[in-house]
Parts: structure tokens; sequence; C-alpha cells
């Protein structure tokens, strides 16, 4: 087997995804719905664009609220929908 490829498996293994963004719903159980903005250039138009998206982030004990910034970061599959949770 050769070294190079499982030392890459290993690196991008342990590397996990941390994004910022606003609480936009606190409703549910243990779980807040966070809105993350990207300010990214389109690659073939050249034009810059705010991407929005969601992301359904465990918060254990209902610690956030509305309006609040967070950071967020990747985890294990916690439901269907919920993929992050609060750092």
């Amino acid at each position: 087997m050769n070294t190079t490829t499982t030392q890459k498996n290993t690196e991008t293994a342990g590397k996990k995804k941390v994004l910022s963004g606003v609480v936009v719903s606190d409703k549910m159980k243990d779980t807040i719905v966070v809105l993350v903005e990207r300010y990214v250039k389109h690659p073939k138009y050249q034009k810059f664009l705010n991407l929005r998206k969601k992301y359904k982030v465990h918060d254990a004990g209902n610690t956030k609220k509305i309006g609040d910034k967070v950071s967020i970061e990747e985890t294990r599959p916690i439901s269907k929908d919920k993929h992050f949770r609060v750092l």
C-alpha cells in the first residue's frame, strides 16, 4: 500500500469545516438555524455575489438566541439534517 496516499487520507480526515454566521431561529429543542453568508466571485462573469445558506446546528441546552453571531464546526451526523455543532 502506498504510504503517501494513506498519509493524505488521514490529513484530510482530521480537518473540519469551521463557518461563522448569525442565528435566525432557536425554536427547536437543542437545535438552532444559522445563516452563513459567503462573498464569492463568479468564475465566468467575474461578478461578486453574496451567497447565503442556512445550516441546522446542534446547540445543547439552547444557549444561543436569535441575532447571536456564532462559529460552527462540522461534526458527525447528529440527525437527518444536523451535522454541525456550536463552538
